[in-house]
């Protein structure tokens, strides 16, 4: 039998590994991608997900997990093959009024997440210190914003991934809780599923958090920029004796950083389900409701154990949020862009991201609470993510675009089914609905 002592052990362990990979200068796109990808309007879903319905969902985060990783090949797969980004590569494939309506739904779908976030950032700061949620909301768009003008996005991501750390507390809570393993068990596999509205609703927006379009193109955009940043690469399509090495670091990326978001994700909902939904809790309407979920780990500092992580992922994903949709709006008017400019040497694709976050600001002026608005942020991507996801992959299937790299039957076959399965999730959706 294990001892308390064994498991402190190897968490610490586990920890460790964890910061050691955090600091690396290696961190590729994958691995950013998923650590964005638990974002606050993640940890508002999967905390709501478990609460309200308990493990009954926990088979939305096992199935989600080999379909996020396909489609985040797909996207850095025509990233890495073509050299450019997915709007530009849509376009050729195509109508023109098509590929700007889909681009425009993404812009608006991006705002309100940045939004969201930036709201729950300032409510979780207002949970340490008790005052100033607007104050706090907008000192974290300066600071966002600021960073992204100025500083390049990769020297300060990895910092910013320590503090992202704090959402292992709900790993390491899973483990010192009395966790019924047997009923996860069955749960995982869809044995004890939940089947109405509110959980149709909720799957939706599982997925849209967890499968989101903005990973779609930031990922591409990423892939783009990892060959610039290194003299002598070129895209696969120019240099194809790169494609062996280059697929096998891309595949080994963005499997574990899909594998790191799904785990965090999955323990959040254990969490969730064995505090709050077993003490009866099963409404999450304000941060300081999800934050009760740490105290049976973080006693009086589970406000600031939630809050670090809310803010960290917070300011991790916002210039993926705004980012991505600039990455999109660029490739469709032929702008220079990369996140290593200055402003004035990428104007257009720095506005975007200013327009993203100031009109953003105003979901925290409009009387919505933040974790509401985290939730149906997740919803809206959830239902946005189908037809990109369908775009995607006619680009990826395309030999007039991709050549001998056009995607082969298994990334293309997991591919379609990750966009069958959002498509089936959002006509259970509306069928429920009505």
């Amino acid at each position: 039998m294990t001892s308390a002592g064994d498991r402190r052990r190897r968490m610490s362990a586990f920890f460790r590994r964890v910061r050691s990979v955090a600091r690396s200068d290696q961190l590729g796109p994958g691995w950013i991608t998923g650590a964005a990808d638990d974002d606050p309007s993640g940890i508002a879903t999967y905390s709501q997900g478990g609460a309200q319905f308990g493990l009954g969902l926990t088979w939305t985060l096992v199935l989600t997990f080999p379909l996020m990783a396909a489609i985040q090949l797909v996207s850095a797969h025509i990233g890495r093959v073509t050299g450019r980004g997915l709007a530009f590569n849509m376009a050729k494939v195509m109508p023109h009024w098509l590929v700007i309506s889909l681009v425009l739904m993404l812009f608006i779908a991006n705002t309100i997440n940045v939004g969201a976030d930036m709201s729950a950032m300032g409510a979780a700061a207002e949970l340490v210190f008790g005052w100033g949620q607007h104050t706090f909301t907008l000192v974290f768009a300066a600071i966002s914003l600021l960073l992204q003008l100025f500083v390049p996005y990769r020297k300060y991501a990895r910092f910013l991934m320590v503090l992202t750390l704090s959402l292992f507390s709900y790993v390491a809570l899973v483990f010192s809780l009395n966790v019924d393993w047997s009923a996860v068990g069955l749960s995982v596999i869809g044995a004890t599923a939940v089947f109405s509205k509110d959980a149709a609703i909720t799957v939706v927006a599982i997925f849209g958090t967890t499968i989101s379009p903005y990973l779609f193109f930031w990922q591409s955009a990423q892939e783009v920029e990892e060959v610039a940043h290194h003299p002598g690469e070129r895209p696969l399509l120019e240099d194809p004796d790169e494609a062996p090495g280059a697929f096998a670091h891309m595949r080994i990326d963005t499997i574990l950083g899909m594998a790191l978001s799904n785990l965090v994700a999955l323990a959040i909902m254990i969490s969730t389900a064995a505090t709050l939904h077993a003490a009866g809790k099963t409404d999450i309407a304000t941060a300081a409701d999800a934050a009760q979920a740490l105290e049976p780990l973080a006693g009086r500092f589970a406000f600031l154990l939630f809050s670090l992580g809310i803010i960290g992922t917070g300011l991790l994903a916002i210039p993926v949020l705004a980012g991505s949709a600039a990455y999109a709006v660029g490739d469709t008017r032929g702008w220079k862009m990369t996140l290593d400019d200055k402003p004035w040497e990428a104007v257009g694709f720095y506005s975007v991201i200013g327009i993203a976050v100031i009109l953003g600001l105003a979901i925290d002026y409009s009387g919505i609470d933040p974790m509401r608005a985290l939730f149906w942020s997740a919803v809206i991507n959830g239902v946005l993510a189908v037809p990109l996801m369908v775009a995607m992959m006619v680009v990826v299937g395309s030999r007039k675009l991709m050549g001998q790299f056009a995607a082969g039957i298994g990334l293309a076959g997991l591919g379609w089914l990750s966009t069958a399965v959002m498509a089936a999730a959002t006509i259970a959706m509306i069928w429920f609905s009505l």
